[in-house]
This record gives structure tokens, sequence and C-alpha cells, in this order.
């Protein structure tokens, strides 16, 4: 069984990152139109996107709000670190802290996922 982990890096501030997060966005819909077990993370600046997409003049938030149920996490030492932390929270977005306060990217690998960076 495929098994795939979307890890958003992306910053929020360009129109290509805005890209890269679409370009994840459409891979998690596809799989799970396709019975794919996937999990998202927002890890680094990615963090950043949840209060952005939570907005609803947001490009993506509809997509986002469908996919939110297929979300992990975002990172609690980035969440922290990039000032976003109480957004990710007002989100109800769990902050994963398995390493260092920081997700375990090495588990996803351990536990059979393709791992892919947007």
């Amino acid at each position: 069984m495929t098994k795939i982990a979307i890890v958003v890096f992306s910053d929020t501030d360009t129109v290509e990152a805005l890209g890269k997060v679409s370009n994840a966005f459409m891979l998690a819909s596809e799989a799970i139109e396709n019975n794919i077990d996937i999990k998202i993370i927002f890890e680094g600046a990615g963090t950043k996107w949840i209060g952005e997409l939570e907005k609803e003049d947001n490009k993506l938030n509809k997509l986002y709000l469908g996919l939110k149920p297929n979300i992990t996490g975002a990172c609690a030492f980035c969440a922290k670190a990039f000032g976003v932390k109480s957004e990710v929270e007002k989100a109800k977005i769990t902050l994963l802290s398995e390493y260092k306060e920081h997700p375990s990217l090495l588990s996803l690998f351990t536990d059979g996922y393709q791992v892919l960076n947007f």
C-alpha cells in the first residue's frame, strides 16, 4: 500500500510559494480520491501557512478546509519561532514535537511513507 507524507516548508511570501502549496494540495486531493494513506505536515516557514489558509479570502481556503482532516500537524518549534503558534492552535492543528520539539520526519520513513517536500 502506498503511503505519502507531504511536508510543506515553503514560506508565504511569494507566488512561487503559493504554487508549491497548491501543488501539495492537488497531490493530497488526488491521493485521497485514490484511497492512498496521506499525511500533511507544515514545517519551518511553512507553519505560517496555517493562519493564511484559515482566511476565507485566501485562494486556497476551500481546498484547505476540505483537506484539514488529513493535516497531521505543524512543527511546534517552528510555529513558535515564526510567531504563529497561536494561529496554529486557533486552527486546531496539532503541534508536533516528537523529536526535539520538531515532527519526527525519520519516523515517516520508518513507517513506510514516501516523503515529498514542497
